[in-house]
Order: structure tokens, then sequence, then C-alpha cells
């Protein structure tokens, strides 16, 4: 019996078999989950990457700055399934005047796409997705780089991430009476390509390893993705507003 059997999850954010996304579709198949993905541009590469999954998902395209996407969005995931019992937002992007030392210069028609991609695209694709749960509720869960803090080279990236973590506690407040929990896992680096593409990226490695008490391992999603599964289950009934570390407790270590 498998942590989320009869389970019917939306997971977002899957670009290769490399993305964090792709492992938690992965072990959520594996635990009993039916799966629709959605992805957004290169469409065919996400359709081909979900063909390496344990059962071949649908896929659907979602753009969350798009409102004829997310005004359609439920419908199009009744085509594949009777409801959800899950959300799974994996969606960042920030344009290249955002991250890697500009943090002074970036303009604000770059910093609101930022903004609108990370952070308020979690208030709207549970929006676009209210309907699409049942009366038990369920769980909208995220991914964030823990924002406490500012990070190298990050910039508005982690304000960006900042405003997500703020926004998951004022949904959670806004959902709980519908029973849906909303919670964020705070991941360490995992050699994406979306952490590729920051520049700056290969600096948290190597301290990252040496200072997570657990150890860490920049190349393997796995604990993120159990991680993810467990809190989409119904082992945590009464948790929401949270954020989880998943990071080889880096986070609570001083210098």
């Amino acid at each position: 019996m498998g942590l989320l059997d009869g389970k019917r999850l939306l997971i977002t954010g899957v670009i290769t078999d490399a993305s964090l996304a792709f492992g938690v579709a992965r072990v959520a198949q594996e635990q009993g989950a039916q799966v629709v993905l959605t992805g957004f541009g290169r469409m065919s590469l996400v359709e081909r990457v979900a063909r390496k999954l344990p059962e071949p998902p649908p896929v659907i395209e979602l753009d969350v700055t798009n409102d004829e996407h997310l005004g359609s969005l439920a419908d199009r995931v009744r085509e594949h399934v009777d409801g959800i019992d899950g959300v799974f937002h994996s969606i960042g992007f920030a344009p290249a005047s955002c991250l890697g030392g500009g943090f002074l210069d970036a303009p604000w028609e770059d910093v609101a796409t930022a903004l609108e991609v990370n952070a308020y695209s979690l208030k709207s694709l549970a929006v676009a997705t209210l309907a699409l749960f049942g009366e038990s509720g369920g769980s909208i869960l995220g991914l964030t780089f823990d924002a406490t803090v500012a990070w190298p080279a990050y910039d508005w990236m982690g304000v960006a991430k900042a405003a997500l973590e703020s926004t998951s506690r004022y949904l959670a407040r806004e959902l709980g009476p519908r029973g849906i929990r909303v919670n964020l896992i705070a991941a360490g680096p995992i050699r994406t390509m979306a952490a590729r593409s920051i520049p700056g990226f290969s600096a948290f490695e190597e301290p990252w390893s040496e200072r997570a008490p657990l150890g860490w391992d920049v190349s393997d999603g796995g604990p993120v993705a159990r991680s993810a599964v467990a809190m989409m289950s119904d082992w945590f009934p009464a948790t929401t507003g949270e954020m989880i570390h998943v990071d080889g407790g880096f986070h609570a270590m001083g210098v």
C-alpha cells in the first residue's frame, strides 16, 4: 500500500528528468498516485520527458501568467481525472537582470516578472484549481529556497521567494476552512536546469555539503521528492502554513 494510493495530483514544473518536479512525479506514482503534469513553452520536450515516468501521464500546457490558460485549467484537468487531491507548484523564473549581482540595477519590469512568476503564481494556481478539490480538501505544496536570509547572486529571485513564502501563509489562512493545506519545502541546492541558469550557483555546492550535518548531495533530488510525497499524503493532516527544510540541516547551523 502506497502513501498516495487513490490520490490525484497536478504537478507543475517538469522540464527535464533532472527537474525536482520529475522526481516528485516519479515517487508519487510509485506511491500510488495518478498524476497529471503541466508544462510551458517546450511542450514536446515535456511530453518526451513525461514518457520516462513509470506510467506516462497526460501533459497540459499552462502559462501561469496567462488568464486564458488559468481559466480553462480545471476543465482541461477534468479531461483526465475527475478531481484532484493535491497540487505541486514548482514554477520559477527571473529575467537575467534579476540575478548575478545586479540587485541595484534590475528594472521594475523585470522584477515584476519575477514576482508574478515565482510568487503570485502560487495564488493563481490555487484559485485555478479550487473547483477540482473535493469536500475533503487536500494539499498545495510548493518549492522555495529559504528566503529568510540573503544569498549571494540570488538577488531579486530571493525577494520573489520571500514573497512566495508569505503568499503560502496567506493561502493557508484562506484555504484552511476548505480543508486545503498549503505548505512549502525549502530545498537545498540541486543541480537542475533552473539552478544551472543562476550565476554563481556553484558557490553553494561545496560549502553546503561541508556545513550540513547530514551532508548534502547536489546531484540527488530524491530526499526532496520523498519529502514532497509525504507532505501531500494524509500523514500531515494538521500541518499548514509551514516551510519544511530539506537541506541536510544546513539552515540550522552557524558559521
